[in-house]
């Protein structure tokens, strides 16, 4: 139920975004409020995570990655994902982010020289030929920017997987909430940078209307699935958590039609279950290795 939660909540990240968009705000003052509110919890729970006597001080090392994985990993991913939504529907946005099982699988073919066997190889057609028939489905109903949009959120998706790939040894050492803590106050701190070399601070003046929905995402659709994930995590795994959080995509995809309007074809369908049978392949795969 918590990873389950977790899931829905994290789905309705690209629908309060939308929201957003739609009274005028920009994507990257969305970002930067969003982390506003969402920056205090994870800040208290790095801290507390680290108090314990059995928590172990980073090494210069670590330091370096958690510096990594909060830049080049979460913000770049945040923001190039904040960047796609303008121009992709919520539905595909979620659908291609969920690709990232598939991206660390790439990541660690080519870095570590993983082997990628017939069945994960037909997992990968399966979950981008899914996506590829969603973005037709896409342009088809007359978005003109859907390739741009695509590509943006596909970046977002392969720095996420980036910051999968190469935490897991930090995790394992010092356990997924402290990580994952650092490393969205690292990247909280490059978007706060980022809204400061824009300076164009008169954007934060928004109606309360934008205020409200990126306080929903900040703590409905970051802060409380992070903590319900870890929760989750501890007590499955990470392997059955990924394969619970398949919830996901259907869940944006429902929200998208009932709150956005979002249609949804049966082209769609059919992509999204290709998507989600290719994730789940790779996803199971993992379980059993995990097993044996």
């Amino acid at each position: 139920m918590m990873v389950m939660s977790s899931a829905v909540c994290f789905s309705a990240k690209a629908v309060f975004a939308k929201l957003a968009y739609r009274h005028g705000a920009d994507a990257s003052t969305v970002l930067t409020l969003r982390m506003l509110f969402a920056v205090p919890f994870f800040a208290l729970a790095g801290y507390l995570a680290g108090q314990p006597a059995t928590a172990q001080p980073f090494t210069r090392r670590e330091k370096l990655t958690l510096l990594a994985l909060g830049s080049v990993g979460y913000y770049f991913a945040s923001l190039f994902d904040f960047l796609g939504l303008k121009f992709v529907t919520a539905g595909l946005e979620r659908l291609i982010l969920f690709l990232y099982p598939t991206l660390v699988i790439l990541m660690n073919a080519i870095w570590h020289r993983e082997r990628i066997t017939a069945r994960t190889g037909q997992a990968l057609l399966l979950s981008y030929g899914g996506v590829g028939l969603v973005v037709w489905s896409d342009r088809l109903s007359g978005g003109s920017n859907v390739a741009l949009g695509s590509t943006l959120v596909f970046l977002g998706a392969l720095a996420y997987a980036f910051y999968l790939a190469f935490s897991q040894p930090l995790l394992v050492r010092h356990g997924s909430m402290r990580i994952t803590s650092h490393v969205l106050v690292i990247s909280s701190c490059c978007v706060f940078t980022q809204f400061a070399v824009e300076a164009d601070f008169a954007r934060l003046a928004q109606p309360w209307q934008v205020i409200a929905l990126c306080a929903a995402t900040g703590l409905v659709a970051t802060v409380i699935p992070a903590f319900l994930l870890a929760a989750g995590m501890q007590r499955l795994g990470a392997s059955r958590a990924s394969l619970i959080g398949t919830v996901g995509p259907v869940s944006t995809l429902l929200l998208a039609y009932l709150v956005l309007d979002e249609p949804l074809t049966p082209i769609q369908l059919v992509g999204s279950l290709l998507v989600l049978l290719g994730v789940w392949m790779v996803s199971a795969r993992s379980l059993v290795k995990a097993a044996s």
